[in-house]
């Protein structure tokens, strides 16, 4: 935590339980990456299900992708959504700076456009024990994003932090 920002520092200093550090999170972490909508999928990695109960967007135009009923993952997912797919594979987090023009292995624009709706994002995998218990991803709408090397610090950093939270979140309200 010695490089975060003091806001995000906090955030993990005042909060304990994976509930309040997610929704202290994800608008804090919005304001450092100065980004339009923030969300978290959770997932049981052993019954490939998950929900996204926490999501933090900036303006009314952006739409919330929150969900709180768990549903199963579509067996097709990981052929439709290249990011997903490398998620599960447990690769290193993915930073598209423009979804218009990422290279279609690793982005499925149409996917993209139509799920998500954003322009840039980072795909945080939330990777333990060589499973995916979760993505965190802040996102951009409208332009391109050049993730810089604080973003990637910042955001490495968040990951160690988050990952055990989120799988003690998904062992106790995404149980098998």
């Amino acid at each position: 935590m010695q490089n975060l920002p003091e806001v995000l520092k906090n955030v993990f200093t005042n909060n304990s339980e994976p509930d309040a550090v997610f929704s202290a999170l994800l608008p804090i972490l919005s304001d450092v990456l100065q980004s339009d909508r923030c969300f978290l999928y959770l997932r049981n990695p052993f019954i490939s299900a998950g929900k996204t109960p926490y999501c933090w967007v900036r303006r009314p135009d952006v739409f919330n992708v929150a969900t709180f009923t768990v549903e199963v993952e579509p067996e097709s997912l990981p052929q439709e959504d290249p990011l997903f797919a490398a998620a599960l594979r447990t690769d290193p987090t993915i930073f598209v700076e423009d979804v218009e023009t990422a290279d279609p292995k690793v982005v499925n624009l149409a996917f993209e456009q139509k799920s998500f709706g954003h322009r840039a994002l980072i795909h945080a995998h939330l990777c333990h024990d060589g499973m995916l218990w979760g993505v965190l991803q802040p996102c951009i709408f409208g332009q391109p994003r050049v993730w810089s090397e604080f973003d990637r610090a910042i955001i490495a950093q968040v990951e160690k932090i988050v990952t055990p939270l989120a799988v003690a979140y998904v062992k106790q309200e995404i149980p098998n």
